[in-house]
């Protein structure tokens, strides 16, 4: 291990631990980096390794609004952690709404990695302030139960989440300031990375299949108004409620269509918390609740 790192002795400290090990941090604090040593690191070690990715903004694995799981068995598979093995939908890339399910989603692959690996790497939502955010970390602590938690912060911006995690869960937490020289991202390039991002989900290869109404979940009440769906993104699921990619709602007079790359598989859809648009692949917040109820 290169001691002139900057994270050399927090990495030397997790080097003996098993478990998860959880990675908290607003954006552009390098938690991403940081997994991704931590990975290096257990695989040097020869430990059975996984990383699950629950930063649904700024997706390393997998497509955004989703939590992804990659089994991580040579220093090949860092060099593109991309492919999910495994994915959740979550709806959104924002935890305003979606609480519930971000948390449901991060803790069914965390349960799914301990089963086929000895060290999980767990990088979480760059939300980590404010009463959604500490809500968010709370739970995903709660259900989670990493063995150590590293804090990346700049200033104390973390400080009230890393005393509440102290305080009622018993938590083991390590800080860390960001590593100097850093790429810090504008709001600009993260929008323009998520963009690409959800492009990346749609193409190629793009198809548009026929869907009837009974297939969502939540399921939709009778007399819906059909058209409200239009531009919804939704999550493709499988039979065992896997998430295999990303869909679109297109409705014209009376027919609701999904576009996805995934149709052939597809046995039912999760409706998200987002609008997308497939010619810009901007998207904008919905509240399901209003969408189904109007309310």
């Amino acid at each position: 291990m290169d001691q002139s790192e900057p994270y050399a002795s927090m990495r030397e400290r997790v080097v003996g631990e098993r478990g998860v090990v959880m990675v908290m941090g607003a954006a552009n604090t390098g938690k991403t980096t940081m997994a991704r040593l931590l990975l290096q690191d257990a695989l040097d070690a020869g430990r059975s390794v996984a990383f699950v990715d629950s930063d649904v903004a700024s997706s390393t694995v997998g497509h955004p609004a989703c939590v992804g799981l990659r089994w991580v068995r040579s220093p090949a598979d860092l060099e593109d952690l991309s492919r999910a093995d495994a994915m959740r939908f979550v709806g959104s890339t924002q935890p305003q709404g979606v609480v519930l399910p971000h948390v449901v989603a991060t803790a069914t692959l965390i349960d799914e990695a301990r089963q086929g690996a000895d060290f999980v790497v767990l990088d979480t939502s760059s939300v980590v302030s404010g009463v959604v955010g500490q809500t968010l970390t709370y739970h995903i602590t709660e259900l989670c139960d990493p063995s150590l938690i590293i804090a990346i912060q700049r200033g104390e911006e973390l400080e009230p989440g890393i005393g509440m995690l102290r305080r009622f869960l018993g938590a083991r937490v390590a800080k860390s300031e960001p590593p100097p020289g850093l790429n810090v991202k504008g709001p600009l390039e993260l929008r323009a990375g998520l963009i690409d991002a959800f492009r990346g989900a749609f193409e190629p290869d793009l198809q548009r299949w026929r869907v009837h109404s009974s297939v969502f979940a939540p399921t939709l009440p009778e007399a819906f108004d059909l058209s409200r769906l239009e531009g919804m993104l939704v999550g493709v699921q499988n039979e065992s409620g896997a998430c295999l990619g990303l869909g679109a709602l297109e409705h014209d007079d009376g027919v609701v269509r999904v576009a996805t790359r995934h149709g052939n598989q597809m046995r039912g859809l999760r409706l998200g918390s987002m609008r997308i648009d497939l010619d810009t692949y901007e998207t904008s917040r919905v509240r399901l609740r209003q969408l189904i109820f109007g309310v």
